[in-house]
């Protein structure tokens, strides 16, 4: 093959626990589903409301473990856009024909 190495697309894949999660997926995940366990079983409610609120643990982990295209999860969306974005701001100088202020002297 000359050097070249391919590959295969799903190579990451394996290294998930069932194809699609890791170990910080499974814990957050889990630990939304138990407190939202939890709550069902130490709070009564007959409202609509509450019971959404109860439920809400479940919803966000759920959420943030969610799988979307050219990303692994919601979770680690939100950790590239908050460390792009936040923490590593980025100054880039223009190099390009019109470095000059639109002279091209």
């Amino acid at each position: 093959m000359r050097g070249n190495y391919l590959i295969p697309a799903n190579s990451k894949k394996s290294e998930m626990i069932l194809g699609m999660f890791t170990t910080v997926d499974l814990i957050l995940f889990l630990s939304g589903i138990g407190l939202t366990l939890i709550l069902l079983l130490a709070i009564h409610t007959d409202s609509f409301i509450g019971m959404i609120l109860i439920l809400f643990p479940a919803l966000i982990a759920s959420f943030l473990v969610f799988p979307v295209p050219n990303y692994h999860n919601i979770l680690q969306l939100i950790m590239n856009i908050y460390s792009f974005y936040f923490v590593k701001q980025r100054t880039y100088k223009w190099k390009g024909w019109c470095y000059k202020d639109g002279s091209n002297k």
